[in-house]
């Protein structure tokens, strides 16, 4: 699961880093808050040119008559994405990077949710599988592009946090994931490394979906793992 994740990256970096045109329509930088079907950064490869473009976070399946229609598909599981009639042709034909630089996940302890955010520990930006196609009604208004993150099962480290994970892409897998490099892709949805990101302990402020600023992101006392 990733329902919650922040991007501080400006978006001239994010154009250089994965060498793509970018947008005039670029979401707000930083957000330390981004939320289900908010715009975030998206990297496409299309007609063998790198694009970096805005998309709605909630993939709508082209049967639906507006975006509410039905469940709201932030994420699509690695293990079932090339079967579901929502996801399996945007698997083979329509696969994209949505660049972050940490998400949220959470814990219990009791009846309290207690937030944690995660990030790579070698400092870069992070780089999520993703899925995307363009939804409009039926009457062709309210066109709009939408993208939903893929995710697989958490590694060994990761699960004492949460069972599932993004998938993350290293520099090296991007060409294949985009389709530069032919086939092969499906091999990439896979756990990250162990070693790959720490988390530490945030503030309870970010349990609302309304909560904004640097402090989201501040250590809440424990050291990072």
């Amino acid at each position: 699961m990733c329902g919650r994740f922040s991007i501080t990256l400006p978006p001239d970096a994010m154009a250089r880093l994965f060498e793509a045109v970018p947008a005039n329509d670029l979401p707000d930088v930083p957000n330390y808050n981004v939320c289900p079907t908010n715009a975030v950064h998206v990297v496409t490869a299309v007609g063998g040119q790198r694009r970096l473009g805005a998309m709605r976070w909630g993939f709508i399946p082209h049967w639906y008559k507006k975006p509410n229609d039905g469940p709201l598909l932030i994420n699509a599981r690695a293990e079932t994405i090339a079967e579901k009639p929502a996801f399996r042709a945007a698997c083979r034909e329509r696969r994209a990077v949505i660049v972050a630089s940490g998400f949220y996940e959470w814990t219990r302890d009791g009846d309290a949710r207690l937030p944690w955010y995660i990030s790579r520990t070698d400092g870069a930006p992070l780089a999520f599988a993703a899925i995307w196609q363009t939804w409009s009604a039926k009457d062709d208004t309210d066109e709009m592009r939408t993208a939903a993150i893929v995710t697989t099962g958490a590694n060994k480290s990761m699960s004492t946090i949460h069972h599932r994970m993004p998938v993350i892409l290293e520099p090296d897998d991007i060409p294949l994931w985009l389709g530069e490099q032919g086939k092969g892709a499906a091999t990439l949805m896979r756990a990250a490394p162990e070693d790959t990101l720490g988390w530490y302990r945030v503030d309870k402020t970010v349990n609302s979906n309304r909560a904004a600023g640097p402090a989201l992101i501040e250590p809440l006392g424990d050291a990072p793992t």
